[in-house]
């Protein structure tokens, strides 16, 4: 019987034993093998982390270098509800946070007192604990070191009333981070569009080329023990980040810096929707500067309430241009030959298919075609595009000059404007797109078709980015290679019409351009106003009086032209405000700032020295004089940089890198306007150069320092020059001159007798200078605007059916 339950018992444990390591085997079984995955991953989460390692986003620059966008380091404010309720810190806490970030003690009391709302999958936490971590945004987030350092300060001061050490946590931390700066502040805002705090691109370049410029973040990952402290013989992995690429713009900062400046006056000036401004290299297509007003600053684009205010609008407005885009129908009247500027007609109005269209000025009678031109007469453009070279002629050159399609420039939301007029369309349409109107365009597309007028016929492709260097294999990628687009006029025909723009500017009596004319450059524009359309009237216009937009198109010099420039102002609120009065001033502005920066030298006529004499004698200051500086010896950048600094012109004679002798010489009386000649070659070891074009005394300036000879016949500007030598073997040149009746400001002899010589100086008289009214809203300084096509009353007007 003993035996009997000594041997159950020993079944009994023996069973249970067995039982036992079944079931710990069956555990073991099940959670190395069926839950292995999980309890690897915990551990893995348990023991190791990872801390990303950001890359460097790209910078962008301007065509010189000129940092636009850059990362710099940030710093986002952490509090430690954990440490803060520990340490009895939060008064202080909300205290410090409140003053230097400016969040309400309420917020910041929920922030520090947050607490976990469940358990944490790895045992870290319980719900109901307070939080380790909790990040103060907005206003903490991405702060700059200067606040950090204020905030800094404000920590040891407790942590010194407290008693503390200063290596004790009071509950605020930093987190190190990058934020996008922009050090220019808002110059060129609109074109490179800003990063926000989450690291999101908006707008402009930082949008259009994100995926070169992000880079790709790494990480380190190692491992720490339950507290948080790295492990030390841990191994760690490290993924390196590879930073992103940095952009060179084609922009200019210093000419960004004239444009933003003439528009910020325009626009405090006149209370417009926005102000938009575009400088470009017309025989490249650079941008030079790009301007929208009003503007932001992307270091704070929060600040900024209106959606609109980030908008390009030189990429993304279209609008009818009005009589700015003239200067298509013009080209090609001129290319068709259509065009001969003797030619007369009548202006004043026109009728078309049953209505009338408008010159602003009822009484110049029969003007010549060229006239017509100066005066922006809307019935010369109607009878040249819609007479004599056709609607269908005339859509294919708008359509050849670029309008109707995008430029492709390296900008987001580029739009394409619409060019819906047929020879199909209602007359009174077809004839309406003649000076700008029923047609929509952006301004990138009318500096782009200037341009082709400019450069001698090119259609080119406009640039904003000039390069794209990736760190990572030093390749450096050219953005702007000159591209071709198309041939739309040819080189003669761009001379021409360049001869008739440039008398829109010169000529100071009727030319709507006068208020853009600079003495010494040549400049070549062509004005525009037009009103916009709003709701149908009773008599069938839809054109609003009270709603233009005015602008002025051009470039300089007319001869070599260095920078076309377009503005535009959108609403301006004096109803009298014109493309003549103004957009033109600003354009002048920007052109005579740009042009001397660019060190391009002026050229005064003789009707340009005549009317500075004329003044200086009334005002009785004829003889003054200035003493010319000392140059010789001294390299020929910094001489340039000397003569430009003191509003100097001058003209570099020879390849060399100093100046080896100057005319006048140092200290030698010259008059106001007078250019200084700096010699960079031995005088005996170079050529004479081509005087062609040149004024006698620019001629005899330059040959005098050469100590070259001179013999001439005739008077005027110089038209050829012959070189032989006197008797005693020395240099002799003989210039042959002409008049400026003969010769225009150096254009040949083959147009100049299709172009008056204009360039009278005039005073600056409120009245002359004045806007004037057809009386159907439509105005302009002298004669631009374009008078909408209204329904005909009985009248006389010459009929084109």
């Amino acid at each position: 019987m003993l035996n009997k339950r000594v041997k159950m018992r020993t079944l009994l444990i023996g069973g249970g034993i067995t039982l036992f390591f079944l079931v710990l085997v069956g555990r073991i079984f099940f959670l190395q093998v069926v839950q292995h995955d999980f309890w690897h991953t915990t551990a893995v989460k348990q023991w190791s982390t990872s801390k990303v390692l950001t890359a460097v986003r790209g910078a962008i620059t301007d065509r010189n270098g000129k940092e636009l966008a850059v990362d710099s380091p940030a710093y986002s404010v952490v509090v430690e509800p954990n440490i803060i309720n520990q340490r009895g810190t939060a008064d202080d806490v909300v205290k410090i946070l409140h003053d230097k970030l400016g969040v309400s003690e309420d917020k910041l009391r929920e922030l520090v007192n947050r607490k976990y709302d469940k358990d944490s999958p790895i045992g870290a936490y319980k719900k109901g604990d307070y939080s380790f971590w909790v990040e103060v945004r907005p206003q903490g987030w991405k702060i700059d070191g200067d606040l950090k350092a204020e905030i800094q300060t404000a920590i040891a001061g407790v942590q010194t009333a407290k008693g503390l050490d200063k290596t004790t946590d009071i509950g605020i931390v930093f987190d190190d981070q990058v934020k996008r700066f922009y050090p220019q502040h808002t110059l060129a805002a609109n074109v490179l569009g800003y990063m926000d705090n989450e690291g999101n691109p908006k707008y402009g370049i930082e949008s259009f080329f994100e995926d070169q410029l992000k880079g790709l973040d790494g990480k380190i990952g190692y491992q720490k023990d339950a507290k948080g402290v790295v492990l030390p013989d841990a191994k760690s992995e490290i993924v390196a980040p590879k930073d992103g690429s940095s952009i060179q713009l084609t922009l200019d900062s210093t000419i960004q810096f004239y444009a933003e400046q003439a528009a910020k006056k325009a626009y405090e000036k006149y209370q417009p929707k926005s102000v938009s401004v575009i400088a470009a290299d017309p025989n490249t297509m650079d941008i030079l500067a790009m301007v929208h007003m009003p503007t932001f600053d992307p270091n704070n684009y929060s600040a900024t309430k209106a959606l609109e205010d980030f908008n390009n609008l030189a990429v993304t407005a279209m609008y009818e241009p009005g009589s700015t885009f003239k200067i298509v129908t013009l080209s090609a009247a001129v290319q068709e030959g259509k065009f001969n500027p003797n030619d007369t007609y009548q202006s004043g109005v026109i009728r078309v298919g049953g209505r009338n269209i408008h010159d602003v000025g009822r009484n110049w009678g029969v003007i010549s075609y060229l006239d017509g031109v100066k005066h922006s007469s809307n019935v010369a453009f109607v009878k040249l595009g819609l007479e004599k070279v056709g609607t269908n002629k005339l859509t294919e050159y708008i359509k050849n000059f670029g309008f109707g399609e995008k430029t492709g420039i390296q900008l987001p939301g580029e739009l394409a404007g619409t060019m819906n007029v047929t020879d199909k369309s209602p007359l009174g349409d077809q004839a309406s797109i003649t000076f700008g109107h029923n047609v929509s365009v952006t301004p990138i597309q009318q500096i782009a078709a200037i341009s082709a007028v400019a450069n001698g016929g090119h259609l080119l492709k406009p640039h904003i980015v000039k390069s794209i260097s990736n760190p990572q294999t030093g390749e450096v990628k050219k953005m702007n290679d000159v591209e071709k687009v198309r041939d739309v006029i040819t080189p003669q025909t761009a001379k021409t019409v360049s001869g008739y723009l440039e008398q829109v500017v010169s000529d100071q009596k009727i030319g709507t351009g006068r208020n853009a004319y600079i003495p010494g450059y040549r400049v070549a524009g062509k004005t525009g106003t037009a009103e916009k359309t709003g709701t149908v009237k009773s008599d069938g216009s839809v054109y609003d009086k009270n709603r233009a937009v005015v602008s002025f198109i051009g470039y300089a010099p007319a001869d070599d032209p260095k920078v076309a420039i377009f503005f535009m102002i959108d609403e301006p609120n004096d109803p009298k405000a014109g493309g003549g009065s103004a957009a033109a001033p600003y354009v002048k502005e920007i052109m005579s700032q740009t042009l001397e920066y660019m060190g391009v030298p002026k050229k005064f006529s003789d009707k340009e020295i005549s009317a500075q004499n004329e003044e200086k004698s009334e005002s009785g200051d004829a003889q003054l004089k200035v003493a010319a500086p000392s140059l010789v010896k001294m390299s020929l950048n910094d001489a340039k940089t000397k003569l430009l600094n003191e509003g100097v012109a001058y003209e570099q004679i020879g390849a060399g890198a100093s100046v080896i002798e100057q005319y006048p010489a140092a200290g030698a009386a010259m008059y106001a306007g007078q250019k200084i000649y700096l010699l960079t070659e031995h005088k005996d070891e170079m050529n004479v150069p081509d005087l062609t074009g040149l004024s006698l005394r620019d001629a005899v300036d330059i040959l005098k320092l050469l100590d070259v000879s001179i013999s001439t016949r005739g008077s005027g500007y110089v038209a050829s020059q012959k070189l032989t030598k006197d008797s005693e073997g020395k240099r002799v040149v003989v210039l042959n001159l002409k008049s400026a009746a003969a010769t225009v400001t150096g254009i040949d002899d083959t147009e100049s007798a299709d172009m008056s010589t204009g360039g009278e100086a005039v005073a600056d008289d409120p009245e002359e200078n004045g806007e004037e009214s057809d009386g159907s809203g439509a105005k302009e300084q002298g004669s631009d605007a374009e008078a909408p096509t209204e329904p005909a009353p009985e009248s006389d007007a010459a009929p084109l059916n």
